[in-house]
């Protein structure tokens, strides 16, 4: 959902019954027999071909300097009618370099929800160094997304994450937009909405799984994909091999507020970076002092408060300033927070008056967050969230857990705490799935992870006995392997994806 790896929010960015006859929705979690009639989905060929959809793909480009292919699986729409609708999943494979070492496919996802993944083989392979050549490198685009059958709500705008801003007056508008987003949503998408869910992604993985000839996959998740990875352990017991999953997501707090419990971790982030925004006032000049940049950020969400701030061709308001900030804070790397100061001082500017332009990547940002052209991520990663878990709370529950939040976190309780379409959604045609089974795997997560917190990972831990936990202590980071350079990190997820085998217990990596 909001939650990609490298800390980016995911702003651009149900089924039907139980797998088997006779399992109730809830629980679904030990049905290892396959659906009937799926056997000509996983017994399909596939048609591999170059990534590149034409010149003006670097993506595709990219995949295939580096030797990858790409195909198209055809899965159902809905797994309880497998000869009716269906859908294609885009994935792409850059296979084994060592194949008399060959381990399998291991299967890639971003998080997200609604996060693209096609492109993963080239990351996670650099991450991987030798290993890599052990395994088919497995890109998934889940369905409505990237290049799958997408599905776009025909949106104004990217995200249904955003602030409440500061009064009343802001929530009501919060109201009304996420109504008319759900609204959009059913207008144009009704017939395929219910399909939309992590259940459904996960029962395409096994499609994807069992036309690549593999009696059990690997995986790697970030994010929204820790929670991918345990729902499939659910639905499909038995069919995982190495599991890593960073930035853990605790499926029992995966709800339409997911970042609820991220609201003391942004918090505490946006202050450590305004304390290194200040020691570089010379290059910033946002403040010398840490309280003097956040009172910098707070002239830049009063002024938006007032009027919404001229940003190039962008308009943004008071409900949008604060994702700018809650974008940057994944990563207490220097590289996003130089980003994030100036997209700071951009907008310290607009509140100014003063007529700017945004840099590339504030230009990226805002236009995914703000305009049309973030609408098809959004929608899918709105229709996946609220596919799993819609629950009808009412409008002011929401702004009671904003106030009871807003004095000890003026920041981040607006935003995390904010209403959602969720709350005008058609409720799920699928219970939530309960993940109580333990399966070994490797959990990667730091303790001021502003997305998947720490509590929430030590919590699969301790589901998943026969689990391993490695910790960076004092990161403010959300998503490691292969992201944050922590070799202790990298070293540990590189030796289990070469062996197998799991360290003798939970570790502890110097950030």
């Amino acid at each position: 959902m909001q939650m990609t790896r490298g800390g980016q929010v995911a702003v651009a960015g149900v089924v039907m019954l139980a797998v088997t006859a006779g399992t109730s929705p809830a629980t679904a979690s030990h049905a290892a027999q396959e659906p009937s009639g799926l056997g000509q989905y996983h017994a399909q060929d596939v048609d591999w071909h170059d990534c590149a959809l034409g010149p003006d793909d670097p993506t595709g480009q990219k995949l295939d300097d580096a030797g990858a292919q790409c195909a198209d699986l055809t899965v159902p729409l809905d797994y309880t009618d497998p000869g009716g609708r269906t859908l294609t999943v885009a994935i792409s494979r850059l296979r084994a370099a060592d194949p008399a070492h060959r381990v399998g496919p291991l299967l890639l996802n971003n998080g997200g929800p609604g996060g693209p993944s096609l492109d993963m083989p080239l990351t996670v392979g650099a991450a991987m160094g030798e290993v890599a050549k052990k395994y088919d490198l497995i890109g998934l685009d889940p369905r409505f997304v990237g290049r799958s059958t997408p599905l776009d709500c025909g949106w104004d705008i990217g995200s249904t994450v955003f602030s409440a801003g500061k009064g009343r007056t802001g929530f009501k508008h919060s109201v009304a937009r996420q109504r008319d987003l759900a609204k959009r949503c059913r207008e144009t998408n009704a017939e395929v909405l219910p399909y939309a869910s992590t259940r459904n992604t996960a029962r395409d993985m096994d499609v994807v799984r069992a036309a690549l000839g593999a009696q059990r996959i690997s995986y790697l998740g970030y994010s929204y994909g820790t929670y991918l990875g345990q729902v499939y352990t659910e639905l499909f017991p038995g069919r995982t091999d190495r599991m890593v999953l960073d930035g853990v997501l605790d499926p029992d707090r995966y709800s339409q507020t997911l970042l609820a419990d991220s609201t003391e971790a942004n918090e505490q982030a946006l202050h450590a970076w305004a304390a290194w925004t200040a020691a570089r006032h010379d290059t910033y000049a946002l403040g010398r002092t840490a309280d003097a940049v956040l009172t910098t950020v707070r002239r830049i969400q009063q002024a938006a408060a007032e009027r919404p701030l001229r940003v190039g061709d962008f308009r943004v308001d008071e409900h949008f300033v604060p994702l700018v900030y809650f974008s940057g804070l994944g990563s207490d790397l220097d590289k996003p927070r130089a980003a994030l100061a100036t997209a700071t001082r951009t907008l310290a500017h607009a509140a100014d008056g003063q007529h700017v332009e945004p840099g590339a990547g504030l230009s990226e940002l805002l236009a995914a967050m703000t305009t049309k052209a973030g609408s098809q991520q959004g929608s899918a990663q709105a229709a996946i969230l609220c596919g799993d878990v819609a629950t009808e709370r009412g409008t002011e529950s929401y702004w009671r857990d904003i106030q009871a939040n807003r004095e000890k976190h003026p920041f981040a309780a607006p935003l995390s705490y904010n209403i959602t379409a969720c709350e005008f959604w058609d409720r799920p045609a699928e219970a939530p799935t309960v993940v109580d089974n333990d399966v070994p795997a490797l959990l990667v997560n730091a303790t001021g992870d502003t997305r998947s917190t720490y509590a929430g990972a030590r919590q699969v831990r301790e589901q998943w006995s026969r689990s391993r936990l490695v910790t960076l202590p004092g990161a403010k980071q959300h998503g490691i392997y292969g992201e944050y350079g922590n070799s202790c990190a990298d070293t540990h997820v590189n030796a289990y994806l070469a062996d197998g085998r799991l360290p003798g217990h939970d570790v502890s990596c110097r950030a």
